[in-house]
């Protein structure tokens, strides 16, 4: 039974809702609403990030000013938020304080930690990205995280005892913590990666799937702004989903929603990394891009294959070719099923920009639904960032700020 000052529809319970509908909308700007012509509705941003004065934040929220103003205060009070005069008091600005604390991200991929550390709205300070070898086992990666993390928080003036969460992304499905079967990160398979991670850092840290929390970033503050459902593709070694439904996060019964990397296309097609045959995997990654490549230009990285289509090269402006007509293929499984507003394609493939996305787009026409088949696909906004960008809007997201 519940304590009687923070029963439903107590003083204390009401109190504490109001404050947390103040606080959403300091952290996620105010919603500019999207435009209603469809052309447009990829372009420009849908959310305010500018201080929000007390009279906007009374109108967005629906509270009375009165209410808002004590909210303000109470907040004020114990350094949560900051403000600054205006034209009367409903003119006044209100904004997360720094002083609130910080928050971290850690963005682990097949050959790469990146590591940020950022205010309590999400936005990034300072950010580290470094290499590592994709055998490597997890207790070195977080070591490695941990080393950047220490050294991003002396750079903003700080350390950890400022920090108030993490959140961590890896690519592989996560399923109550553990890490499942992946191939991308061998080390890590079968590890419960929240429990290892929060003893590693001494504070709770939070684990997903990477192109989840890229699907996050892009939703909060990328291209997909303004759509109340979106999908983000992330290609690059595998090909992986996160998926918007309704303004929030789909991850499924157990974690693994999204995998379309493994959405067979060819059950004669070539072996892929999960043991089946013609997965989309097999056709549209790095891997496969550079396996079509690998007479021509030997030993190659996704740049030089993405310089040489550029200047030319027939061959490498068909593999970007095949790799996209594939990819439409498959997107089309994806758009016929979820009917989503927009698809943003990320990842390192996604540096091919339109030498990948033209052909996919055209796959797409030809094996989706009339009334599916025009559904916008671009390149991610947030780039090589998505992934760590969503972990620093999820840590920002799961900090507690209310005040007693």
């Amino acid at each position: 039974m519940l304590p009687r000052d923070s029963a439903p529809g107590s003083t204390s319970t009401l109190r504490a809702a109001n404050q947390q509908r103040v606080l959403d909308l300091l952290r996620r700007g105010a919603p500019v609403p999207a435009p209603t012509d469809a052309r447009h509705a990829i372009a420009g941003p849908r959310v305010n990030t500018s201080p929000l004065t007390q009279a906007e934040l009374a109108r967005l929220t629906g509270l009375a000013p009165a209410t808002v103003s004590g909210i303000v205060r109470d907040l004020a009070a114990h350094g949560l938020v900051e403000t600054e005069p205006g034209r009367g008091r409903r003119g006044t600005t209100v904004q997360i304080s720094r002083a609130a604390g910080l928050i971290g991200g850690i963005d682990f991929g097949h050959s790469h930690v990146a590591v940020a550390v950022g205010d309590l709205t999400g936005r990034m300070l300072e950010e580290r990205r470094i290499r590592l070898d994709a055998e490597h086992a997890w207790s070195e990666g977080l070591d490695r995280a941990a080393a950047l993390l220490d050294e991003l928080l002396a750079a903003v003036g700080g350390d950890r005892s400022q920090l108030r969460q993490l959140a961590m992304c890896v690519p592989a499905p996560i399923a109550q913590g553990v890490v499942r079967s992946s191939a991308i990160l061998p080390g890590w398979v079968g590890v419960h990666a929240e429990q290892v991670a929060t003893e590693r850092f001494g504070i709770t840290v939070h684990v997903e799937n990477d192109a989840n929390l890229g699907a996050l970033a892009e939703h909060r503050v990328g291209v997909a702004r303004g759509n109340t459902c979106s999908v983000f593709l992330k290609i690059s070694s595998g090909v992986g989903a996160g998926i918007i439904i309704n303004d929030e996060l789909y991850r499924g019964s157990f974690g693994a929603a999204g995998e379309v990397g493994h959405l067979t296309l060819d059950e004669q097609g070539p072996m892929c990394r999960c043991g089946s045959r013609g997965c989309l995997e097999a056709y549209a990654s790095v891997s496969a891009v550079a396996a079509m490549m690998a007479t021509q230009l030997p030993n190659a990285g996704i740049d030089d294959i993405v310089a040489a289509a550029r200047e030319g090269n027939v061959a490498a402006v068909r593999a970007f070719e095949d790799a996209g007509l594939h990819l439409g293929w498959g997107l089309a499984s994806v758009v016929n099923l979820l009917n989503p507003g927009l698809v943003v394609v990320g990842g390192d493939l996604s540096r091919a920009g339109e030498l990948l996305l033209e052909p996919a787009r055209i796959g797409l026409r030809r094996h989706a639904l009339d009334a599916v088949a025009s559904t916008p696909v671009v390149a991610s906004q947030l780039a090589e960032r998505a992934s760590l960008t969503g972990a620093l809007l999820l840590a920002a997201e799961r900090t507690e700020l209310l005040v007693a």
